[in-house]
């Protein structure tokens, strides 16, 4: 058999990881502790979804939960912007960091306090780090030019396109340069040169994209994953489902 390289991929989920991401991470470590080899988190970062981050916590003075997100910049980098180029405002860190105590403990605050990263995506791996949640894990981020230009070319794909002093995440469809508005509607922006660096997979050849790099033995899929991955795509690969875990769309806030 191979050297295992087990695998579990997720966007940034929260500045505090949502439980189904713990989960993964606990079932790839009983997994290696199984059959041994090495831990890959991809990191799927080029995605643009601003609901992606929203974190859920519980306010222990009113006994109910509260939803928390970044604060974006403007309109289109909210809605268009890959989550590693949305940009942390300083303000909303600092106005985040003054309600935590209401939520979590005196270390997770402290946690967040310290972190400095200048967008989305880096603030969130930063905190999952702090958390000691990816101690001798190996992450591989889909947005890294060099994990771009090393994956095999798919025929569905975004670009990362300039759009009025932001970087966007476009889909490409019939030599067009996309913005999906909602529903069906779509706004159509200056098409422009651009290479694999720019490129990143759409849901449905994600996992191909992936695998082209990592080569994983084993990959731990969450609920949704196990609907639309295309395994016989993959017939190499062990899928394995995730351990199951309660309040799973909920911000995991222990240490």
């Amino acid at each position: 058999m191979h050297h295992p390289i087990i695998c579990f991929g997720q966007q940034p989920c929260g500045f505090f990881p949502k439980r189904f991401l713990f989960a993964k991470i606990l079932t790839a470590r009983r997994l290696q502790n199984e059959i041994g080899g090495d831990i890959v988190f991809f990191f799927h970062d080029s995605d643009h979804d601003p609901r992606e981050t929203i974190t859920i916590l519980r306010d222990q003075h009113a006994n109910e939960d509260v939803a928390l997100n970044f604060q974006f910049e403007n309109r289109i980098q909210k809605q268009f912007s890959p989550l590693y180029a949305k940009r942390v405002m300083p303000e909303w860190h600092q106005k985040t960091a003054r309600q935590l105590p209401r939520y979590v403990s005196r270390p997770l605050v402290a946690h967040f306090k310290e972190t400095k990263c200048s967008n989305v995506a880096d603030f969130c791996l930063e905190m999952y780090r702090r958390m000691g949640l990816l101690d001798g894990i190996r992450v591989e981020r889909s947005s890294a030019s060099d994990f771009r230009a090393r994956a095999a070319a798919v025929s569905d794909y975004f670009v990362d396109a300039q759009y009025k002093g932001e970087i966007v995440r476009a889909r490409y469809h019939d030599g067009k340069l996309l913005l999906h508005k909602g529903g069906d509607r779509f706004l159509e922006i200056p098409g422009q040169d651009f290479g694999p660096e720019q490129i990143s997979p759409t849901r449905d050849t994600r996992f191909v994209w992936m695998q082209s790099v990592i080569r994983c033995t084993h990959y731990v899929a969450g609920a949704s994953e196990q609907d639309y991955i295309k395994k016989a795509d993959a017939p190499e690969v062990n899928f394995v489902r995730r351990d199951e875990i309660s309040d799973s769309g909920k911000a995991y806030t222990e240490l």
